[in-house]
């Protein structure tokens, strides 16, 4: 029997008097597709999927700048009204947006060159969006090499949810606590996350590891920062504009992270040693989401989430496209290829969370014997 090449995260579902299970599979079991990358990148090739789509992108950004200008001009005429919430509601959605333009530029889909994208890519992401480019573009190059890999992939790592067994259980003091019913906590949580992607660029910029672009990047959230602080606290009582940039942060939070998280959560964690072809670890721990236009609008393309982590460089229309190729070469290989609905993915990350979650619970705390103590 040849070495352990999976933990399978979806197990069957675990019992309530312990933590879930995480079964494994052998290399027997999720055998290599030799050439399998090769063979279906050709394809796409030759069908022309593999080229820029500038018009495309030129028309989704036009449609970002409006958008901006609309919630600027909506900001000057409301003045002290609380109305100006639905505005810092509509800024989140916004610029959700402009973050899935800078994870396209990030990885080569929008411009001929590779320094031109870095460049559009660092401008939206701290510029705009005020978020550091270069402590994503790290984190998110590790991921697409590793997903859900132990050890490797940092979206696995401990950040107050666990997302193994092993994390939840060393969870201690309030994490414990929130580690618990992690699943059911994981989008009231969210509302934190804007706040702290700001803080984890900014501390990644002000760290004294060596980082390409910092100055520029400091430069650039701090001229945002004063713009959309003075904005905000010269023109609006300061009750008001708190409450604003909560929203709009708030907002900003659980759309990234609800368009996000339906990718790999719940899907196989692959062991740290476990040696598996490109093609097998990409499919394998990626999810995509159903809905055709309408969920690439929503999601920025993430809802061709294996594609994409196929082609990463590809645009955002040929994705639908070249996930007819990689579905009929998964379905003749016998490849597990996932994909489901929106609100079934985030019931299929809510369960495993809660699942994980079981690990940091006390192995004595039987639920009979609770519902007889509180009697």
């Amino acid at each position: 029997m040849t070495a352990v090449a999976l933990r399978s995260s979806s197990a069957a579902p675990a019992s309530t008097m312990g933590p879930i299970r995480q079964t494994y599979a052998t290399a027997e079991t999720f055998p290599p597709v030799a050439r399998a990358y090769t063979q279906v990148s050709q394809v796409a090739k030759e069908l022309g999927l593999l080229r820029r789509a500038p018009v495309f992108y030129s028309l989704v950004g036009a449609a970002l700048v409006l958008a901006l200008a609309g919630c600027i001009a909506g900001f000057v005429l409301l003045g002290h009204s609380w109305f100006q919430l639905l505005i810092a509601a509509a800024l989140g959605v916004v610029l959700t947006q402009v973050a899935f333009l800078a994870h396209e530029a990030a990885h080569r889909q929008i411009l001929s060159s590779g320094r031109a994208n870095d460049r559009l890519a660092r401008i939206l992401a701290a510029g705009v969006v005020g978020i550091s480019y270069a402590w994503w573009d790290s984190k998110h190059s590790r991921h697409h090499a590793n997903p859900n890999r132990v050890g490797k992939d940092p979206d696995i790592e401990v950040d107050t949810v666990s997302f193994l067994t092993e994390d939840a259980a060393q969870a201690r003091g309030i994490r414990r606590l929130i580690t618990r019913r992690q699943g059911w906590l994981f989008f009231p949580l969210l509302t934190l996350e804007g706040l702290n992607l700001h803080a984890l660029g900014l501390r990644h910029l002000f760290s004294r590891q060596p980082v390409k672009g910092r100055g520029v990047e400091l430069a650039l959230i701090g001229a945002r920062f004063a713009i959309v602080a003075g904005a905000l606290f010269v023109f609006l009582p300061v009750g008001m504009a708190f409450a604003f940039l909560g929203v709009q942060l708030a907002v900003f939070g659980v759309y990234m992270g609800a368009s996000f998280a339906p990718n790999h959560k719940g899907m196989p964690i692959i062991a740290e040693g476990a040696r598996l072809d490109f093609f097998s670890k990409q499919v394998r721990t990626s999810r995509n989401i159903r809905g055709g236009w309408w969920a690439t609008a929503l999601l920025g393309g993430l809802n061709y989430q294996v594609e994409h982590h196929l082609f990463p460089s590809m645009a955002r229309p040929h994705l639908s496209k070249v996930r007819v190729v990689v579905h009929a070469f998964c379905e003749t290989h016998d490849v597990p290829y996932t994909e489901t609905s929106l609100w079934r993915s985030y019931a299929i990350v809510i369960d495993y969370l809660n699942r994980v979650g079981l690990a940091a619970r006390d192995p004595f705390d039987c639920p009979m014997v609770g519902q007889y103590r509180r009697a």
